[in-house]
C-alpha cells in the first residue's frame, strides 16, 4: 500500500495542481510513511549505495572502470584520473557475439600483460561463497575481431581462474578439478592433469580451504611462463555431510558436501610444478603428514628457481614460511613464527628488492619489548649464512597495523590502514623509518578505505560513518588533497534524512576485570531519559567481526533503525576476542574460551549498564544475532540467564564440535586431545538453564553452519522441557537471502518476535 500511494499521489501531483483539496491529505500521508520503516523498505534496496567501480588501477594517472553503456551493457571505459576524461576501451560493439545473438556481459575483466588483449568473466555459476565458475571470452582492445569463448570443447560455465601467462600468448584455467592452456594464436587447448576428480582437486579448493582460508583460484604461472605450479587436494576420507532438499520435487533429494568436522580426516594438500606444454609434476617436498598440515598460500620466488609457500601444521600455532625448489622439490625454512595459541595466516606477503627481501606483517613484533602489536617489516629471502635476528626490519611501532594499503619499501613508503587512539574507526597512515603520521585529515572522523594507485599518488577514498552514507573521491598522496568527487550518494543521503530517527552515540564500558569494551547506541525517536525504555543488544563476540565501527557499512543496520522506530533502544558491544586494533592479547584472548571469555566480558559489560543507566528497563532486554552471533546470543541466555528476558538465535553453531576443522581447531585445539575445552565452548550443554524466550533461526540448506546444530539443540531443549519458537528456511545457505521475500520475511519474524516477547515503549 505504501508503494502504491506513492505512486498515485505522483501522478495527482504531475496533472492536477488545481485538486489541492484532494492531493493535499495525501501528501502528508506520504511524508509520514517516507519518515517510518518497514521491513520491505529495508530490503527492497531503497537504502542501496552508489559505488563506483570495480576499479583497476592502469599506472599512477588512469585506471579503468566499468560503467553501463547501450541497452545496459556494462562498458569497459578508461578515465584520465586527475581530469575525469573518459574514454570507451571496450565498448557494447566490441563485446558482440554473433553465435550468441547478443554482447558478452563483463562479471569481471583482465589485461594481458601488453595490455592489448582483454579477459572477460561471463555467465557465472555459485561456488559455494561467491560465483568463481562461468565462460570466459577474449578479444583485442583494438577492436579488430569479435570476443572469443575459451576452453573449446568443455561444458558451458565450467572454467575457473583464467589468467595470461607472462608473455600473454596463452591462458591456462581450471576447469571439472583439472588444469589447460589454450594457445590464443591456434586455440589449441590442451590438458596438462589428467587425475581430476570428484575427490583430487586440481587448481582449486575444497570447502573448508575455501571457506576458511579463503582459497580459490589454486595455480600460479611462472615468471617465464613455461610452468605452473598448483595445488592439489586428496578429498577421499573426507566425512560427508547430507543436506535434505525437500522442494525440488516429491521425493527428497539429498545434497552431499565434503566437509570436515572438528577432530575428523582432512584433505590432503600438496603443492606440484608442472611444465606449461604439459609433463610429470614436480611434487613439493613440504613437511608433515598432508592431512595434518595446510599450505593456505604460494607464489612464485621472482628469480622462478623457487616458491613462497606458508606451511602450518593442522594446530595452527606455528607459521613457516618456505623457500621451495622447484628443481627438486626441496625446502628450507625461510622465516617462522609460533604463538601460545594461533598463527594467523599473513595475506600482506609481497616481494621486496626484486626478490631479495620480503614485506611481512606479524603479532611478534619483530622482537620489539612491550605490547604485542601487529607489525610490519621486511625479512631476507635468503638466510642461509646469516643470523636470523639482523633479517628483520620493522617499518610500524607502537600501535595495531590493521592493514596494509601500498608498499614502496625501496622508496621508504608504506601506507597503513590503522587508528592507535579509537578502535572502531579507520585512517590511512604514512609509515616511515623515522615514524608515523596519519594522512586522513582531522576533521574526517569515521572509516576509510583507500584503493591506491600503482606509484602511490593517487587513490580512490571512501569514507562513510555510522549514520552516513559513504562519499567516494579521488586524492593525492600523501597530501590527502581532494581532486574531485567521484559518488556522492546526495539521493540516499536525502532518503535517509527523512528517516525518523533518534540520536547514536558510541562508548566505553569497563567491566569488572579492568577492560574497556566499546560499544554504540541508538536512540528511538523521542527518547527520554527520565522514562524507563526495552533495550535490544546486537552480539557477533567471535574473532572474524566487530559489531562496533563507526562504519556505514555495519551489517542489520536499517533493521536495528527499523527497530528503535517501533520504540527500542538497540546496543551493541565488542568483547575481547573480535579482530579490533587492540594488540594480540586482545585478539587472542579466546584462544580455547571461544564463547566463555566473551559472555564473560559481556555479562560484566551489561551488569555495569544496568547499573549506569537508570533508563534501561531490565524486565524488558533480549540479545540476537547470527552464526558466531547466534552461538553468543545462546552463551548468554544459558550462561547468564538472569541477564535477558529473550533472544532471537540465528543459523547458530550449538556444538563446536560440528563445525570444521580449520575454524575450530584453530582458535580451540583438536577435540581428540581437549574434549573438556569443546564441552565448555558449547553452549549447548548449558541448555538446561534457559529461563528467557528464544527463537531459533536456520536455513535447512546452510553448507557453513548445518541444520543439525539447531535440530540438537531443539532436542536437547526438549529433553529439559524448555519451551522455545524455531523458524527454518526451506533450502536457505547460511546467508538466508536465496528466494522471494526471504530478508524481508526474516526481519518480519525477528521484530514480531521481539513486540510479542518484549513489551514496546517507554514507561
Amino acid at each position: 500500500m505504501r508503494a502504491a500511494s506513492s505512486s498515485i499521489v505522483s501522478v495527482l501531483l504531475t496533472v492536477a495542481a488545481g485538486v489541492a483539496a484532494v492531493v493535499g491529505p495525501l501528501v502528508q500521508a506520504t511524508a509520514q510513511d517516507v519518515a517510518r520503516l518497514d521491513s520491505e523498505r529495508i530490503t527492497a534496496g531503497e537504502f542501496r549505495t552508489q559505488r563506483f567501480g570495480p576499479v583497476r588501477w592502469l599506472d599512477g594517472a588512469s585506471f579503468t572502470t566499468l560503467e553501463r553503456g547501450k541497452g545496459g551493457v556494462l562498458e569497459l571505459v578508461r578515465y584520465d584520473a586527475a581530469t575525469g576524461k573518459g574514454d570507451p576501451l571496450v565498448t557494447t560493439a566490441m563485446l558482440w557475439v554473433e553465435s550468441r545473438a547478443d554482447a558478452v556481459r563483463i562479471e569481471d575483466y583482465a589485461f594481458s600483460p601488453d595490455r592489448k588483449w582483454l579477459l572477460v568473466f561471463t555467465d557465472s555459476e555459485r561456488v559455494w561463497r561467491r560465483n568463481t565458475r562461468g565462460e570466459y571470452y577474449v578479444l583485442p582492445l583494438d577492436g579488430s575481431a569479435a570476443p572469443r569463448r575459451l576452453g573449446g570443447e568443455l561444458p558451458k560455465s565450467t572454467l575457473m581462474f583464467a589468467k595470461f601467462s607472462p608473455d600473454g600468448s596463452r591462458v591456462a584455467f581450471v576447469s571439472q578439478n583439472d588444469l589447460y592452456v589454450e594457445d590464443l594464436q591456434n586455440g589449441r587447448v590442451r590438458q596438462i592433469t589428467n587425475d581430476g576428480s570428484e575427490t583430487i582437486i586440481n587448481g582449486t579448493f575444497d570447502w573448508v580451504y575455501e571457506e576458511e582460508f579463503d582459497c580459490r583460484d589454486g595455480f600460479r604461472w611462472s615468471p617465464d611462463g613455461q610452468s605452473i605450479a598448483y595445488w592439489q587436494l586428496d578429498c577421499s576420507g573426507v566425512g560427508e555431510f547430507y543436506m535434505i532438499d525437500n522442494l525440488s520435487d516429491r521425493y527428497a533429494q539429498v545434497v552431499p558436501v565434503q566437509y570436515p568436522k572438528a577432530g575428523t580426516t582432512n584433505s590432503s594438500c600438496r603443492i606440484g610444478v608442472i611444465p606449461a606444454g604439459g609433463g610429470e609434476t614436480r611434487w613439493i617436498k613440504t613437511p608433515g603428514a598432508p592431512r595434518e598440515t595446510y599450505l593456505p598460500r604460494m607464489e612464485w620466488h621472482p628469480a622462478g628457481k623457487e616458491l613462497m609457500v606458508q606451511w602450518l601444521p593442522r594446530q595452527q600455532n606455528l607459521l613457516r614460511v618456505l623457500g621451495c625448489d622447484v628443481a627438486t622439490g626441496e625446502v628450507r625454512v625461510v622465516h617462522e613464527e609460533r604463538d601460545r595459541a594461533y598463527v594467523d595466516v599473513r595475506e600482506d606477503f609481497r616481494w621486496v628488492e626484486a626478490g631479495e627481501r620480503f614485506f611481512w606483517t606479524t603479532d611478534a613484533g619483530f622482537g620489539q619489548p612491550g605490547k604485542a602489536w601487529r607489525q610490519a617489516g621486511t625479512i631476507f629471502w635468503d638466510t642461509r649464512g646469516k643470523h636470523v635476528l639482523v633479517t628483520q626490519i620493522p617499518l610500524t611501532r607502537g600501535f595495531d597495523v590493521i592493514g596494509v594499503e601500498y608498499a614502496d619499501v625501496e622508496q621508504d613508503v608504506l601506507f597503513v590502514s590503522a587508528s592507535p587512539e579509537n578502535a572502531t574507526q579507520k585512517y590511512l597512515y604514512a609509515s616511515r623509518s623515522q615514524g608515523a603520521r596519519r594522512l586522513t585529515p582531522d576533521d574526517q572522523p569515521g572509516w576509510h578505505d583507500y584503493q591506491i594507485s600503482t606509484d602511490g599518488s593517487l587513490a580512490i577514498h571512501t569514507w562513510s560513518r555510522f549514520d552516513q552514507p559513504p562519499v567516494i573521491d579521488l586524492v593525492r598522496l600523501p597530501s590527502h588533497e581532494r581532486v574531485r568527487v567521484l559518488v556522492d550518494n546526495a539521493e540516499l543521503k536525502k532518503k535517509y534524512a527523512a528517516i525518523e530517527k533518534g540520536e547514536n552515540e558510541f562508548f566505553q564500558v569497563k567491566t569488572a576485570d579492568g577492560h574497556e569494551l566499546d560499544g554504540w547506541v541508538m536512540y528511538p525517536p523521542g527518547f527520554d531519559p527520565a522514562k524507563k525504555w526495552p533495550v535490544l543488544f546486537h552480539v557477533y563476540g567471535e574473532p572474524w567481526s566487530q559489531t562496533v565501527k563507526d562504519t556505514w557499512w555495519l551489517g542489520h543496520h536499517l533493521f536495528h533503525r527499523w527497530i528503535t522506530q517501533r520504540g527500542y533502544v538497540v546496543m551493541s558491544l565488542d568483547a575481547r576476542g573480535t579482530p579490533a586494533p587492540k594488540g594480540r592479547d586482545w585478539r587472542k584472548a579466546l584462544y580455547q574460551k571461544i564463547g566463555v571469555v566473551s559472555s564473560h566480558d559481556w555479562h560484566q559489560a551489561v551488569t555495569r549498564l544496568y547499573a549506569e543507566k537508570a533508563w534501561i528497563d531490565q524486565d524488558r532486554t533480549a540479545i540476537w544475532g547470527w552464526s558466531g552471533g547466534g552461538a553468543m546470543t545462546l552463551n548468554m541466555l544459558f550462561r547468564y540467564p538472569e541477564l535477558f528476558a529473550a533472544g532471537m538465535s540465528v543459523a547458530p553453531v550449538t556444538d563446536i564440535g560440528l563445525y570444521d576443522t580449520i575454524y575450530q581447531e584453530r582458535y580451540c585445539g583438536d577435540p581428540r586431545q581437549v574434549p573438556d575445552v569443546y564441552r565448555e565452548c558449547s553452549p549447548i550443554h548449558f541448555a538446561q538453564n534457559l529461563t528467557g524466550k528464544l527463537l531459533l533461526v536456520h536455513g535447512t540448506g546452510d553448507d557453513n553452519v548445518h541444520f543439525q546444530h539447531s535440530e540438537r539443540l531443539f532436542d536437547e531443549l526438549v529433553e529439559h522441557d524448555k519451551r522455545f519458537e524455531y523458524l527454518a528456511y526451506p533450502n536457505r545457505t547460511h546467508s538466508i537471502r536465496e528466494g522471494k521475500n526471504t530478508r524481508r520475511h526474516l526481519y518480519g519474524s525477528l521484530a514480531d518476535f521481539l513486540t510479542r516477547h518484549v513489551p514496546t515503549g517507554a514507561r
